[in-house]
């Protein structure tokens, strides 16, 4: 499913908007086969976390390292899938499968791997800007499987999701994991993801 086991680190990052300090001093190791789940209030900068981590944003201070025994380039070792799902608004969630298999240059049978994975078949053919807030979670989070980056940055992932969306993300997750590679999730919802690890945000904090 991922590519040879990336590790990454970081060391002290700090982010900081209007010349306030979001947070500071956060360090932490994700090793290959290991998730960190964000928890805080809202305010605490897991969003920023993730997108520093992800390379969207520059961080004010501090520095992420991702590493694997290889020369090969690292360019594609992280997604970062946000709260806005991503979507095409226009195209068919099929139609936007099918971008992201040409955008990260996948196998035309990782969207089927997709489809099946959360059972988008009942949707796949309408456009994405009909869907239910559930059912575009659920196509958003279809790039995990589609792009197959060793590290997935996930914000929120089970948003307005039923009990069997959750189940399915949790699922991937450990297969994911179980594949050797990693995950750091931000979620105000419990996910029962073995083994995960929590990391606390908080103003100018984090405590792993």
């Amino acid at each position: 499913m991922v590519e040879p086991p990336f590790s990454l680190s970081a060391r002290d990052l700090r982010a900081s908007r209007g010349g306030r300090d979001i947070f500071e001093g956060v360090s932490f190791v994700l090793a290959p086969g290991e998730a960190i789940l964000l928890r805080g209030a809202n305010g605490a900068g897991k969003t920023t976390l993730l997108r520093a981590v992800a390379g969207l944003l520059r961080p004010a201070g501090g520095a992420v390292e991702f590493c694997r025994d290889t020369e090969e380039p690292t360019e594609n070792a992280a997604i970062y899938c946000g709260v806005q799902n991503g979507l095409k608004a226009a195209l068919s969630v099929r139609e936007n499968l099918d971008f992201w298999v040409s955008l990260y240059g996948a196998e035309k049978k990782a969207a089927n791997d997709a489809i099946n994975r959360f059972e988008l078949r009942g949707f796949i053919d309408r456009r994405a800007g009909a869907l239910s807030t559930g059912q575009a979670r659920r196509a958003g989070l279809a790039r995990l499987v589609i792009a197959q980056c060793p590290v997935w940055l996930v914000d929120e992932p089970v948003a307005a999701m039923d009990r069997d969306g959750v189940a399915r993300f949790i699922q991937l997750v450990v297969d994911h994991l179980g594949c050797g590679g990693s995950a750091i999730i931000a979620s105000h919802d419990a996910l029962d993801i073995p083994g995960a690890r929590t990391m606390t945000m908080s103003a100018k904090a984090a405590a792993p």
